[in-house]
């Protein structure tokens, strides 16, 4: 009996499991790439339901990263401002402007203002603020140049790999508890921030984890 298929079909199988692995190495690296948050993550920048500007009230007007996120220094998260800081100022500074309704709408009826979170730690992620703040750490490390923000946006990736790189090296980031909340601090003249780092780090006594348990807890 003749055959039904041609010689060559022998081969297809073969030619459609490569394809497929093909495939599926595409995608995995693929998604191992896009998906990480060095990818996902950084450039971040949510339209906020009040377009509050960092560059104005931090750069311009010199208010201390304190006044808002008031929490930073003795609890484990960064609280966002509630309206009663937001109202502090604006029941008498620009009052009537159109962009805080919803500031003045949040006063009135009691409701918060649902501002977009823009860094977050997954919830297998232990981070304590004020750990971190209290030992010399900027909130520049981790966030930026907020002060020059016209919108903040998420400026490292806060991946494990980023996270280890400073445990592994603190020097590099601890600064004076006086500098920790001044944006733009520069080490003085003459001296260097690893040299500075390495004084506070023995100083404080700073070890930071580099186990799995000291964030995966």
């Amino acid at each position: 009996m003749a055959n039904i298929f041609p010689r060559g079909s022998n081969l297809l199988p073969i030619k459609l499991t490569i394809c497929a692995a093909v495939l599926g190495a595409a995608l995995t690296l693929g998604m191992w790439y896009y998906f990480t948050p060095k990818y996902t993550n950084v450039g971040y920048m949510p339209v906020q339901p009040v377009p509050f500007s960092h560059k104005i009230h931090v750069g311009q007007l010199g208010l201390d990263c304190r006044y808002c996120h008031s929490f930073v220094e003795v609890a484990a998260h960064s609280n966002v401002p509630n309206t009663q800081t937001c109202m502090n100022c604006h029941s008498q500074v620009q009052k009537e402007n159109p962009k805080l309704k919803p500031i003045r709408d949040s006063w009135a009826t009691g409701k918060p203002v649902n501002w977009v979170q823009i860094h977050k730690t997954p919830d297998y992620v232990y981070f304590n603020h004020s750990v971190h703040v209290n030992r010399g750490v900027s909130c520049f490390s981790c966030h930026g140049p907020v002060n020059e923000m016209e919108v903040v946006y998420h400026y490292q990736p806060l991946s494990m790999s980023w996270c280890l790189d400073c445990h592994r090296h603190p020097e590099n980031h601890l600064r004076p508890p006086s500098e920790v909340f001044n944006l733009s601090w520069k080490p003085p003249v003459g001296q260097i921030q690893r040299d500075i780092g390495l004084e506070l780090k023995k100083e404080w006594n700073v070890n930071p984890p580099e186990n799995c348990a000291g964030c995966h807890r």
